[in-house]
């Protein structure tokens, strides 16, 4: 089969690869029909996570048909249509049985594994381990790009941003980023009556994107006046969930400036870098700080929500792609800014 495999960093290829096959009784094989790239791929090819080894196959998102079961699975069979998300859950260890399958001990201790700790899903084919407890079956009716971006991005969105942060009915919040999973927490947050949404960021094209298509009731360019405007917009009192959906010390800052006493922080980006926590300011403020990394336990509320069409994650994905053009969304993806990309849509 055909598959973008990891070189090292700044090194990518579509090669020609063996196909996967059954390895553990708990496995099914799946057919690649959609799959996309994330952010955590780019980093990848940098050489940001070293766990990554060359010769992986890259990609932890996508939907297909099961083509073959271990002999352990049952609830699933060939031809079934599932979604296939960025974590997998063994569904016996302690934090999968805690409903935290982001640190499923099954392999590695963690739950993201597919173009990490082993292949990933930037295929023809994937092996897919502990099927039975990890893939979702793919309402009837629903495309897949209605369902593609609920492997990760809706639900980190949701779980870390808008459930961490407690967003309640009429909370005004504030998405600082508004990139992928950025748009998807207020997206989300919109579901969850979110009364205002504040979206920021320094592209203005982005901030169109958030208002037009993903709930956002402000904007605000990032920058030295994003602070006055933000308190301005919430009657001088601060927001009453801040978001930090971009991974760099001074977007996690301000969002610790933005927030009114008793509020929450959210952080959803990814950090490469110590910040500075200003106790000495927050002390007082009794606000709450959370921190996570997705387990996928709202991919079936999601799901539901897709199906009835109460959310459009499909509005994510702005550019299309074959897969034997994967390359060129790697290109395309990777200057984002260039080409007005949300995400890339990638079918066989």
């Amino acid at each position: 089969m055909k598959a973008l495999v990891f070189g090292g960093p700044g090194q990518r290829s579509w090669d020609t690869v063996d196909d996967p096959g059954i390895q553990d009784p708990t496995d099914v094989i799946v057919k690649v029909e959609t799959t996309t790239i994330c952010g955590t791929d780019l980093h990848i090819l940098k050489g940001d996570v070293p766990a990554v080894t060359e010769g992986r196959i890259l990609g932890h998102e996508a939907v297909g048909t099961v083509v073959e079961t271990g002999a352990a699975v049952s609830s699933l069979k060939q031809g079934d249509r599932v979604l296939v998300p960025a974590i997998t859950s063994c569904g016996r260890c302690g934090p999968c049985k805690a409903g935290m399958a982001a640190h499923c001990e099954a392999v590695g201790g963690i739950g993201w594994i597919f173009g990490h700790l082993i292949d990933g899903v930037q295929a023809e084919y994937a092996r897919v381990p502990f099927a039975e407890t990890s893939v979702h079956l793919v309402p009837e009716g629903v495309s897949d790009q209605q369902v593609l971006f609920l492997a990760d991005i809706l639900p980190t969105g949701y779980e870390i941003g808008v459930q961490n942060g407690g967003v309640v009915p009429g909370d005004t919040i504030a998405v600082v980023g508004a990139g992928p999973v950025g748009l998807a927490a207020m997206m989300t947050a919109a579901i969850a009556g979110a009364g205002r949404i504040i979206a920021v960021d320094t592209a203005e094209s982005r901030l169109k994107h958030a208002q037009k298509s993903f709930g956002a009731t402000h904007t605000v360019i990032g920058g030295e006046n994003a602070e006055a405007e933000i308190l301005e917009i919430s009657g001088g009192a601060g927001v009453d969930v801040a978001m930090e959906a971009v991974g760099i010390p001074a977007t996690f800052d301000l969002c610790t400036r933005i927030v009114r006493p008793g509020g929450r922080v959210a952080n959803i980006g990814v950090h490469g870098a110590p910040t500075t926590l200003h106790l000495e300011d927050l002390w007082i403020k009794n606000i709450t700080i959370t921190t996570g990394l997705v387990s996928g336990s709202t991919v079936p509320t999601l799901l539901k929500l897709a199906r009835d069409g109460r959310i459009e994650a499909e509005k994510l994905g702005t550019h299309h792609f074959a897969l034997a053009d994967i390359q060129e969304a790697y290109d395309v993806f990777g200057a984002a800014g260039e080409h007005d990309a949300l995400k890339v849509v990638i079918q066989a």
